[in-house]
């Protein structure tokens, strides 16, 4: 997204302050009344960012009556995260299906999916062989692709469903076998707690979330079945599921019912939340994550899906589906996927856009209770997608040719440096030294899908008391992507 530079011409007059502990900038009006000088940097929305390849500002001089000691400052990006760089398929090549992925921690990577074999091709005249690959000390077999081997529960006959691969680096996979039957094929999410893996499955597909609970994945073989779980009184499902930090459960569902999903990628502008304390039962539904209806026009409609009656034909007797007819055409959403990073919540989803083909496209939220906007899109085909955080980066798997890989929402590059006023003549006498800022990231102990963030802070600690402090960013460009700095705030703590 390029935002277009809008300058404000601002009077060089000193701010000064008499109470405020930490000085921040971090609204529209608060970046309009601070800027001195700005130079090929665009102000817009309570953001600044470079409206070229780079560019700088200079913030007027926060003057205090009493001397005081900076100690770092903290830059803060829009959290709308769109440095996604393509990569060739990442995940397991013979995985079919949606992929689910779940990083259990540090080097311990799983991915789930339907298990497609070799193909004759690749498999004529092959021999396994033992084999050996760091990180485990199981006994492997190799496959006919050479990242890809077998341990004994891969090696076991396939139940129909969904299988487990494991990965220590993100490039060499471990088959462990089928983790679902056959008739919990169509999962759609994954989470672990406690040393258990929660893999969820739509029965019949598209309808209401059910859960096995596995606690050996390497066995090839489907833990318990817990069944349903989520008793969802619209159609409609393909959910994500999401552990806050509070430990409750919870599950972001497409609800078809103000659209005709057929004719949308069985997808919808609306999309329900439940929340769980167990993540097995006790859903309550509450206030939607998404909703991007257009107007209701009163008329009830029907469609057909293909699959309700005989797969579960004891709960339903036919596969009409009802909804309210909406006007104009409307953006449609799902196939759910969430991960929070630093408490900033993001939902990758479907995207098919009114009159348009179907990508991948992603939300954000402050709160996972509050409502999600629309953040951007990217790539071409039904994506079906998921997100997860391993070996220090993010990767967004999609069942296309193509997944994506981002460092992070931080979008580099930030250049900082603050000025201090010793001698209270409102002119800065020293400045610190230019330094780099930038986020980093982490795992959070105990959670797949919380990530934590480490925030962008240059050090001050050299700087020498002063009556008064400067700020300047430089702000570049650096990236091959649509992405580029876009700062929301500033903050110098004492």
């Amino acid at each position: 997204m390029r935002i277009k530079p809008i300058i404000f011409s601002i009077g060089l007059l000193p701010m000064i302050s008499l109470g405020a502990k930490n000085w921040s900038i971090k609204s529209t009006k608060d970046w309009a009344e601070s800027i001195e000088h700005n130079q090929g940097v665009a102000v817009k929305e309570g953001t600044v960012s470079p409206s070229e390849q780079s560019g700088m500002i200079r913030t007027k001089l926060k003057a205090y009556k009493k001397k005081r000691s900076a100690k770092t400052l903290t830059i803060s990006q829009s959290p709308l995260w769109q440095n996604w760089n393509p990569r060739p398929r990442i995940a397991p090549k013979n995985l079919r299906d949606a992929p689910v992925f779940l990083a259990k921690g540090p080097d311990d990577y799983w991915m789930f999916g339907r298990y497609g074999g070799f193909g004759n091709s690749a498999s004529k005249g092959f021999k396994a062989n033992d084999a050996k690959l760091e990180g485990f000390d199981i006994p492997l077999k190799t496959t006919p692709l050479p990242k890809q081997f077998n341990a004994p529960g891969g090696l076991q006959q396939g139940l129909g469903g969904y299988h487990a691969w494991q990965s220590r680096d993100m490039v060499n996979w471990v088959h462990h076998g089928a983790v679902t039957p056959r008739f919990a094929k169509w999962v759609t999410t994954a989470e672990y707690v406690d040393g258990k893996t929660y893999i969820y499955y739509d029965f019949p597909n598209d309808q209401d979330p059910h859960l096995f609970i596995d606690e050996d994945l390497t066995d090839g073989k489907p833990g318990k079945n817990m069944g349903i779980a989520l008793n969802d009184p619209s159609h409609g499902s393909d959910c994500a599921v999401i552990r806050d930090l509070n430990g409750h459960f919870h599950i972001i569902f497409e609800d078809w019912s103000p659209i005709n999903a057929r004719n949308h990628s069985w997808d919808s502008p609306l999309a329900g939340h439940a929340v769980s304390p167990n993540g097995i039962d006790e859903f309550s539904i509450v206030k939607p994550a998404v909703d991007h209806r257009t107007s209701p026009t009163g008329e009830i409609a029907e469609y057909l899906h293909p699959h309700w009656k005989s797969e579960d034909p004891k709960r339903f007797s036919s596969n009409v589906a009802k909804y309210e007819v909406h006007k104009p055409t409307q953006n449609a959403y799902g196939d759910w996927a969430a991960i929070s990073v630093g408490g900033q919540y993001y939902l990758f989803c479907d995207f098919h856009p009114a009159g348009k083909g179907i990508r991948t496209a992603w939300f954000t939220s402050s709160r996972i209770d509050h409502p999600f906007e629309f953040c951007g899109e990217i790539g071409k085909g039904h994506p079906d997608p998921d997100i997860g955080f391993a070996e220090g980066q993010f990767y967004l798997f999609t069942q296309t040719a193509n997944d994506y890989v981002s460092p992070g929402p931080w979008v580099e590059k930030v250049e900082a440096r603050v000025g201090v006023d010793t001698d209270k003549d409102g002119e800065i006498n020293q400045w610190s030294h230019w330094q780099e800022a930038k986020e980093s990231y982490d795992y959070v102990e105990g959670f797949s899908k919380q990530i934590a963030k480490t925030p962008a802070h240059v050090d001050l600690k050299s700087l020498p008391e002063g009556y008064g402090f400067q700020v300047e960013l430089k702000l570049s460009d650096t990236t091959s992507n649509s992405s580029k700095p876009i700062i929301s705030s500033i903050e110098v703590a004492f």
